[in-house]
């Protein structure tokens, strides 16, 4: 395979020469070096050639027939469209008036026979080292005039807007550090009222005085950071914001990229966002309500249900140990018969405080199971750890000592205590948890009350 053909193409070259062997060695130097060669062998030819597909650079002889290449190089200068290809002159003529004259002509550079070929590509690269800046200068150029363009629309545009508008607007304009170009600040290029009400002071003021991050610092400010990356990125910013002033306090604003800068749009939300906070404090009120015993004030079986699955799932990814214990007050029926049903509602209000002091770990759980039941989850805790509470419960309603004349068994409320503890899998069902610790249970109260009692699922 012939690798010179994969080559990066380094320039388009037009060869003019009317001998045919200095073509030939030209032509064939160029090509292996990676250039693309087009050769003709008058200058005639040459002017066609050029109008034809334009290349990046001439090199051009001088003594040829017809037209020599002083004439070529003129015509080429005279006309608006070629004029700017750089022709460089490759000649045996060594004389100081020859090399003027062809500078005359409008060469930019002038290369004597023999050569070498190390010259010629130095000065071939040189010529298209100068053509790709001046290509990227333009571009610079047109890219810097587009970007002014855009800012005057948007000034002009942003003014027409500022006159009608109810909401407060303003454009801001980066400030970069000279050496990094990082953002330091940012100053204000457009306001209105509105906004300069926010910042304390008059549209004027705030134009020629105003630098942002001041202005963040007492209020929110991390805020900078986010406005610079509305800048950085062109992602849009939207925030609600607590500001005080007058009778006003909420504001919603939205940021996006405005050339080298933001324009924002701040509304008052101050009468919305009353009644979402209002909306929200009834909302929490309503999930206490519907996740909390209204008597004992603990969870109730409807929020332990769910805590259940939330946490058996978690569980069984972590393959971590869950635990409960399903209480039991002993002899309730005649204590609520001999107290009544106020004295029972105290009963249970009292029990269900010792069992808050007790489990407290922000992921353990009390809730009222029904009548006079109570279910404590305990995540992350093994047999021996549910074995420890169960026995801290036992003590703390001892110590209590919540008179029982009822009570054949002692004259103070006693608890019976069902406990159970597994590593939850997909393969059982969360529910089983709770029929094991009710057959736990249920032998605490067949072997007497008062006690706790261990039952294990066969997993």
């Amino acid at each position: 395979m012939n690798l010179d053909h994969h080559k990066e193409n380094k320039g388009n070259i037009l060869l003019v020469d009317d001998i045919p062997e200095n073509l030939q060695l030209l032509s064939d130097s160029l090509i292996k070096l990676g250039y693309i060669v087009r050769s003709v062998i008058s200058g005639r030819m040459a002017l066609k050639t050029v109008k034809a597909k334009r290349p990046d650079i001439i090199l051009l002889d001088i003594m040829m027939p017809e037209m020599d290449g002083y004439q070529v190089c003129r015509t080429l200068k005279a006309d608006e469209v070629l004029r700017t290809i750089p022709v460089i002159f490759i000649s045996a003529l060594d004389d100081v008036f020859d090399k003027v004259t062809a500078f005359e002509s409008g060469g930019i550079d002038y290369i004597t026979k023999p050569f070498q070929m190390e010259e010629v590509v130095a000065r071939i690269e040189n010529q298209l080292t100068i053509q790709r800046q001046q290509r990227l200068l333009e571009e610079e150029n047109i890219k810097r005039r587009e970007t002014e363009e855009i800012l005057y629309q948007s000034k002009a545009m942003l003014a027409s807007v500022l006159n009608s508008s109810l909401d407060g607007i303003a454009a801001m304009q980066a400030v970069r550090n000279p050496v990094t170009g990082d953002i330091e600040d940012f100053r204000c290029l457009v306001v209105n009222s509105l906004i300069a009400r926010v910042f304390g002071s008059s549209c004027e003021d705030t134009i020629s005085k105003l630098l942002l991050k001041k202005v963040l610092a007492p209020l929110e400010p991390e805020l900078f950071n986010h406005f610079v990356n509305v800048v950085e990125t062109g992602e849009p910013l939207k925030r609600d914001f607590y500001h005080p002033l007058g009778n006003y306090c909420w504001y919603h604003f939205v940021a996006v990229k405005l050339s080298d800068g933001f324009a924002i749009t701040i509304r008052d939300i101050t009468g919305r966002k009353q009644i979402e906070l209002a909306l929200q404090d009834a909302n929490q009120k309503l999930e206490q309500l519907v996740n909390i015993d209204g008597l004992t004030q603990v969870a109730n079986r409807r929020c332990f249900d769910g805590r259940l699955q939330i946490e058996w799932k978690r569980l069984a990814r972590e393959q971590q140990p869950l635990s409960l214990i399903l209480c039991d007050v002993d002899k309730f029926k005649s204590y609520n018969d001999y107290y009544g049903h106020l004295g029972g509602d105290d009963c249970l209000i009292k029990i269900a405080q010792i069992l808050q002091q007790i489990v407290h770990r922000p992921a353990d759980l009390v809730a009222r199971y029904g009548g006079e039941e109570f279910l404590v989850l305990l995540p992350n805790t093994d047999l021996p750890g549910v074995t420890k509470v169960a026995q801290s419960i036992q003590q703390a309603i001892h110590a209590q000592a919540i008179p029982h004349a009822q009570s054949d068994m002692k004259d103070i409320v006693t608890l019976s205590l069902g406990i159970t503890s597994v590593i939850p899998t997909s393969d059982i069902k969360p529910d089983t948890l709770i029929a094991s610790a009710d057959k736990a249970l249920y032998n605490a109260k067949q072997n007497g009350r008062d006690r706790y009692c261990t039952y294990l699922l066969d997993t």
